[in-house]
């Protein structure tokens, strides 16, 4: 099947939305009462961050918005402000990264690795500034680095089990004129 195919497109957008609820599944299973002293990765972030940075055409902005406000509010966080950010900064990474097709795969991360330190400090400067309650900041850290220690992880799972690779620059100017 052509990867510019309408229906294959609309597959792996369902394969986005599948592999979001299983995470999400997952994340709310009780597999532990005691508290933790640290924080597991956002695989969803880093999953959500790959696909739109490899294939921005499998995981559209509003199909980003949609599965972050679900987790938000499966989750428990206020609403719609990770979704927010996670949006922004999905397009920021989009935008940035689009004309670099010979950006290695190094490059790649550290610019990821930026860009979730910066959600994480607007996350929680917004939650500091609306009085929200929040996690201590050792587990809002440990989930930041462990999420950017597992993003290589992620792209390789996402490469090797589900196809989504980075669009070669022939690619992306086929996928911009459709």
């Amino acid at each position: 099947m052509d990867n510019f195919s309408p229906s294959r497109i609309w597959i792996m957008r369902l394969v986005y939305i599948g592999i979001a609820l299983a995470i999400l599944f997952f994340q709310l299973l009780p597999l532990d009462a005691r508290p933790s002293r640290w924080a597991g990765p956002d695989f969803l972030l880093a999953m959500t961050l790959a696909w739109t940075l490899r294939r921005p055409d499998y995981a559209p902005a509003l199909l980003v918005a949609l599965v972050m406000l679900l987790a938000d509010l499966l989750l428990q966080r206020p609403p719609g402000l990770l979704a927010a950010l996670t949006v922004a900064a999905s397009a920021f990474l989009r935008n940035r990264l689009s004309g670099q097709g010979e950006t290695g795969f190094i490059g790649e991360w550290i610019s990821v690795s930026v860009v979730l330190i910066a959600l994480a400090l607007f996350y929680r400067l917004t939650l500091i500034a609306t009085a929200v309650d929040r996690a201590p900041l050792t587990l809002a850290a440990s989930q930041v680095v462990l999420t950017i220690l597992c993003y290589p992880a992620v792209v390789a799972a996402s490469q090797t089990l589900f196809g989504v690779r980075r669009l070669t620059p022939s690619d992306a100017e086929a996928l911009g004129a459709r």
